[in-house]
């Protein structure tokens, strides 16, 4: 069985072209998948727009009516930092949904990938860093109902810490949340996760290897988790313009490739999710959003 992987066409629409958010890239990736043959008719799923019932369990449902309405206040707009448009309604309750989805999917198969979510910077009440709403706190939230389903582990390595998440399942026990991030990076005001790993600026691939390796067993053993969430942003890139770490393309994929490995050793079902990378060349940043993807049909395809 080829690695589900979930998709919507909605996911990129028209949006200026000179935003340091590059918003074609989820349609670029889509397009990548399919050229190397990780997204086919046979493993490709869609999701619907995001039950009501699943936002209002993690978001503010005024302010949730709020955006879907244009009714954001300036100073709420510039936290957002996105140009509003229907477009921008659509994909932004179409995404969470599209993680729950990969959630679900991932229990059946071990394993589902989201080439779209890691929106972690989304509050409550409010968006920030170009997130409006918070995909895997929305999930977890979603998963902790279900039955069979104890603990989930959020494993963030996107070179941001992902504050909004730690915020949202602070008061949940069964919500393990694990950041490895670069310290002197956005979010200057950090929130508490369980488990936080700040790196220094321009660290490179064999010590990055080593402490997301330590991280990922820590968390485990910590959390004893039935599925994992992982965000698997690609700001760590040397290159990228919101980066500060030095990390190889090849170390993305064997950062991936270790997560993956340790996860299916253990029969532990994985979500992924693209979470973050700005590089200005949209292309290449879609093929580096495709490691994860690569990474995992590589681990998971021998079957």
């Amino acid at each position: 069985m080829p690695v589900p992987v979930v998709h919507h066409p909605d996911y990129s629409f028209p949006f200026p072209a000179k935003h340091r958010f590059p918003m074609e890239k989820f349609g670029l990736l889509a397009d990548y998948a399919r050229s190397r043959g990780l997204l086919t008719q046979a493993n490709s799923f869609r999701p619907a727009p995001c039950r009501q019932a699943w936002l209002t369990r993690t978001h503010c449902p005024d302010y949730l009516a709020r955006f879907a309405g244009d009714q954001l206040s300036a100073r709420e707009k510039r936290q957002m930092n996105l140009p509003w448009s229907k477009g921008l309604v659509r994909r932004t309750f179409l995404a969470p949904s599209g993680t729950v989805l990969t959630a679900q999917l991932a229990l059946q198969h071990g394993i589902a990938c989201h080439l779209a979510g890691g929106t972690h910077h989304a509050h409550y009440d409010y968006a920030a860093g170009f997130c409006i709403l918070n995909d895997l706190a929305i999930a977890a939230n979603v998963l902790l109902q279900q039955e069979g389903i104890e603990r989930v582990l959020i494993f963030d390595v996107d070179v941001h810490q992902g504050d909004g998440t730690a915020a949202l399942l602070a008061n949940e026990p069964n919500a393990f949340t694990c950041s490895i991030h670069c310290e002197r990076n956005y979010p200057f005001e950090k929130k508490v996760s369980d488990l936080d790993v700040a790196l220094p600026d321009g660290l490179e691939d064999g010590a990055y290897l080593e402490v997301v390796s330590e991280t990922l067993h820590k968390a485990l053993a910590l959390s004893r988790p039935d599925i994992v969430l992982y965000d698997a942003g690609v700001d760590v890139f040397r290159n990228d313009p919101l980066g500060r770490l030095n990390i190889s393309e090849q170390g993305i994929f064997e950062r991936d490739f270790q997560v993956l490995s340790e996860l299916k050793r253990r029969d532990i079902p994985v979500a992924t999710v693209i979470g973050g990378g700005y590089d200005d060349d949209r292309v290449k940043l879609a093929k580096r959003h495709g490691i994860v993807v690569e990474a995992a049909s590589r681990v998971f395809s021998t079957d």
